[in-house]
């Protein structure tokens, strides 16, 4: 996936073009907090047509872990037990990002052998198809992602974990915070994700489908 804030993003905030040694790691580093937020937040803040999920309905309602939801185009239960997938009937999207799924029955032509051990055969997984995503990532995630990556690029040592450093008669001490050649995500950029509400709810069970 493409970084989530460009090498831009770091000149306009550190206010001057980068140096051709911090422009070799720029890419790495914006690259680097891109993975950290997507995988604290679970969203890929991309845009991607026809995504398949594996998802686990709760309580006949669906949460489509990545948003915005642009359209649902398939809804299947999986089958288990030997039990086939089956396309789901009177699904209904809420145009926004959860889909209520019919209780009396969960696909088309339900065969009378499996009628008796439905819930067993069929225990409430869906295999969702749906478009999703921004044409531009959010302000707020370029702007934590840039950060991210510029205090690592002009940490004052490129040594990890280094607080302090004696060159001749220069000295210098840092906050402590292990800034070196690893981004880091610090409680701040946490908080900032959590309050735009980027950050995924507890009890959500997705799964790619490969």
């Amino acid at each position: 996936m493409e970084p989530l804030a460009s090498v831009t993003d770091l000149q306009d905030r550190l206010g001057r073009p980068l140096t051709a040694q911090e422009e070799t790691r720029a890419q790495a580093l914006l690259a680097d907090a891109s993975a950290l937020v997507r995988s604290y937040t679970g969203r890929t803040f991309s845009r991607t047509d026809d995504d398949t999920v594996v998802v686990r309905a709760q309580q006949g309602e669906i949460r489509l872990p990545q948003t915005p939801v642009l359209g649902v185009t398939a809804v299947v239960a999986v089958g288990a037990g030997g039990a086939p997938d089956l396309p789901v009937v009177g699904w209904r999207w809420d145009g926004i990002d959860t889909i209520r799924t019919a209780p009396e029955s969960p696909a088309i032509n339900l065969p009378e052998l499996w009628a008796d051990e439905e819930y067993e055969s069929y225990p409430g997984t869906y295999r969702v198809t749906y478009s999703h995503g921004a044409a531009e990532v959010p302000a707020d995630v370029v702007a934590v992602v840039a950060r991210m990556a510029l205090r690592t690029l002009t940490s004052p040592t490129m040594a990890g974990g280094v607080t302090g450093e004696t060159i001749g008669p220069y000295s210098y001490r840092t906050d402590g915070s292990g800034v070196g050649t690893a981004v880091t995500m610090t409680d701040d950029d946490r908080r900032m994700l959590e309050l735009a509400g980027y950050r995924r709810k507890a009890g959500m069970t997705m799964a790619r489908w490969r």
